[in-house]
């Protein structure tokens, strides 16, 4: 049996072809990464197309999500829309090699290409013109459904003469070209995963190579553009087996040499039934960013949502990856989408993060909630590279660090209702009394640091005859307005003084 990818195929040139019909999907940025730590570890080539035939879905914004969503996993590449060392900003319409020298890499702009090889595919008998209209097609599925036939095309324009095809164009008539699937025998393909696949090939229908509107299907465009870019390993989701022996027979009646095929494993539920849809979550990259997941954790989430290592290391970056990634260690068989195990990465790598770049990362969420301006003062900014250590253990997303910090950004705060600040087995009065003394006891300290607080505190707790918690929690609500925060003495360290007295002492006036 041939090996998966054996070492003497260095380097790889491989290609990422999303669709710009919506935000990049999760199962392509997964795609996105292999492909990228496959050429990076072997010093080959990454390429960026746009397979924008589709033009009834098209989204123009999908293209800049798509450069977006991949500069911001970490991801670079050689060439296309966007590619390193490339104007950037040359998009649709610009000079063919802008993005490099096998351009354009937008499909919608290839469409000559996609009509020579069609023609050379009619010329050689490999391919048909076919005027049957949508009625006639859904006359043909009706029928065939009716008789429990499975359903496909009858072949039914498949032995026109050229005569009769030039009649019909004369008449005005519109057509589409079908490839000339053969009708007995297997075509028999191979998976760099799998081995050796066989189809039967009458199960095959004569498939649409060119529309009528003058677009390709996928399957002639991916064929022609992976051959003309040089692309030696096509990585796609397992999704595509079903189409890979036309891709096959396309390639053998082309005369070309086939790239190596790898089809990564689909994504299941969380409970491991069924595909994973947008009714499990969320399916697109972007909303997992602007839900303030990490790239970091994303890049390593979706690393092992496919692919194992040698030993038991779940933690990887980028670096990392491409010491040990390889092929032969991707699974066959579909994975199970853990939103759970994602959250846990995002954890590890917000706890692990330096604190003055995680507050680079919060930033823009701060701002978007109004508690920081944009741009921040520097002195701002170094305020919250203070207390970010101080909520970094208990921030799982990034859009949860408004709520876990806006005590300390604000300079004031909703005065605490009276039942949130007396505790159980307190009264109004007692929890006033232990209000007083402690603002007594703060505003009296020449030093306000966390040792002196927390002996000043103490003290008092001691000489009141009283637990120092229930010294500390009506102390917390008071300041904070919330019964969970960071500990005490490090909170009022943070805020200051001068806060920590004035919000005492609205607190202490709604206990009068």
């Amino acid at each position: 049996m041939q090996e998966v990818f054996p070492l003497s195929d260095l380097p790889f040139r491989v290609r990422f072809a999303p669709s710009p019909t919506g935000f990049l999907h999760i199962g392509g940025a997964r795609t996105a990464i292999y492909d990228w730590l496959l050429a990076r570890s072997t010093g080959g080539q990454f390429i960026l197309r746009i397979e924008d035939t589709d033009r009834t879905r098209f989204v123009a914004e999908s293209l800049q999500d798509i450069m977006d969503s991949l500069k911001w996993l970490g991801l670079d590449w050689d060439e296309g829309p966007g590619a390193r060392g490339t104007d950037e900003k040359a998009g649709y319409g610009s000079d063919p090699t802008a993005h490099g020298p096998y351009g354009s890499y937008f499909q919608s702009e290839r469409l000559d290409l996609y009509h020579k090889y069609a023609r050379q595919l009619i010329a050689d008998g490999h391919a048909y013109y076919c005027f049957c209209s949508s009625e006639r097609l859904n006359a043909v599925r009706t029928a065939q459904e009716a008789a429990k036939q499975p359903p496909g095309y009858d072949r039914h324009c498949r032995t026109l003469s050229p005569e009769e095809v030039q009649s019909r164009f004369d008449a005005g008539e519109k057509a589409v070209v079908r490839f000339k699937m053969p009708l007995k025998g297997t075509t028999e393909v191979y998976d760099e995963l799998r081995g050796k696949l066989s189809f039967e090939n009458r199960t095959l229908d004569d498939h649409i190579l060119l529309k009528s509107d003058g677009f390709p299907t996928y399957h002639l465009a991916v064929v022609v553009d992976d051959h003309l870019m040089k692309i030696t390993h096509a990585v796609r989701g397992e999704e595509w087996i079903a189409s890979f022996p036309r891709h096959v027979l396309l390639y053998q009646a082309l005369g070309w040499e086939l790239p190596k095929f790898v089809h990564l494993p689909i994504f299941l539920a969380p409970s491991g039934g069924g595909k994973l849809s947008k009714r499990h979550g969320a399916t697109g990259l972007k909303e997992y960013r602007d839900k303030g997941y990490l790239p970091e954790a994303l890049f390593n989430f979706l690393l092992l949502l496919g692919w194992h290592p040698s030993d038991e290391q779940e933690l990887f970056t980028a670096e990392e990856a491409l010491k040990v990634f390889t092929v032969d260690r991707i699974n066959k068989s579909p994975v199970a989408f853990s939103t759970d195990k994602l959250d846990w990465f995002n954890g590890v790598y917000i706890r692990k993060m330096d604190p003055r770049e995680l507050s680079k990362r919060c930033l823009p969420f701060l701002q978007e909630s109004g508690l920081l301006p944009d741009p921040c003062p520097p002195e701002r900014f170094e305020y919250l590279v203070k207390i970010i250590p101080l909520v970094q253990e208990r921030l799982k997303w990034l859009t949860e660090i408004s709520e876990l910090v806006d005590f300390f950004l604000n300079e004031d705060i909703a005065v605490p209702k009276k039942e949130l600040l007396v505790q159980k087995k307190s009264t109004p009065e007692e929890t006033h009394v232990i209000l007083q003394r402690s603002r007594a006891a703060l505003a009296e300290l020449s030093e306000f640091s966390h040792d002196a607080m927390e002996q000043a505190l103490r003290s008092l707790a001691e000489t009141m005859g009283i637990k120092a918690g229930q010294v500390f929690m009506p102390l917390r609500v008071a300041i904070t307005g919330r019964t969970a925060t960071p500990g005490i003495f490090e909170t009022m360290d943070a805020l200051g003084k001068e806060r920590v007295l004035k919000r005492l002492d609205q607190a202490i006036t709604v206990l009068n």
